[in-house]
């Protein structure tokens, strides 16, 4: 979904009409993906988290995003097939101060070490049971639902690391000028999307163009000074 999409009136709308745009990016498959068409270079990179050696990938997302609950499997099935030096993150935005709730529950369920297990179950908690976690309180009563003591998700929800997570996860966001969800962010310096690329499916398939970009650079000798 586009940023400018994000209201509440639209929500509803949005997801009927974009989904069905998607497949007129079909056409477009057979061309080699190209700069500024498919895929942005990023003037000034933006920080990663990957280890040495690993090229990240970052995908940006919203939970309440009816197309992020559609890409979740095709992320996953591409993310099962890529190489050992690919590193992928999720990073959840924020575009309105509504969202936040959203982004500190991901990141206590990653301090947690419950993403495995409850990630998909957010999704279908919102797209499926049309239950609205966009509060402290609301994601609170769900997790405690899940299983989880209250009090120690209210701990972790309001606590520093969290707080720097949820804020590092917005400048992220920035920094790659994400206009709309799902996106993804390439080695800090190559930036595509659906919309970019006509569809997320193509789009996995132009992150695998710049990530062989990627490769190149890493790979070449550093100039004599």
């Amino acid at each position: 979904m586009q940023r400018r999409e994000f209201s509440q009136a639209a929500l509803v709308a949005a997801s009927a009409t974009t989904l069905a745009a998607l497949p007129l990016g079909v056409q477009a498959q057979g061309k080699p993906p190209a700069e500024g068409k498919d895929y942005l270079l990023l003037s000034k990179p933006a920080p990663t988290e990957a280890p040495a050696g690993q090229i990240e990938v970052v995908e940006f997302f919203w939970y309440s995003c009816p197309h992020c609950n559609e890409f979740e499997p095709q992320l996953e099935a591409w993310a099962a097939k890529v190489p050992k030096d690919v590193s992928l993150r999720r990073v959840p935005v924020s575009f309105r101060p509504d969202f936040e709730p959203q982004q500190r529950l991901y990141y206590v369920l990653e301090a947690m070490d419950k993403l495995a297990a409850l990630h998909k179950k957010v999704f279908y908690a919102i797209h499926v049971e049309k239950q609205t976690l966009n509060t402290a309180d609301l994601v609170s009563a769900w997790a405690q639902k899940q299983g989880i003591d209250k009090a120690k998700f209210t701990e972790l929800y309001n606590s520093f690391p969290v707080n720097m997570k949820t804020r590092k996860a917005t400048q992220l966001q920035e920094a790659f000028m994400v206009d709309g969800v799902p996106a993804l962010g390439v080695d800090g310096r190559y930036y595509t999307s659906g919309s970019l690329a006509g569809t997320m499916v193509r789009a996995l398939t132009v992150t695998d163009h710049v990530l062989t970009l990627a490769r190149k650079t890493k790979a070449a000798p550093a100039k004599a000074k």
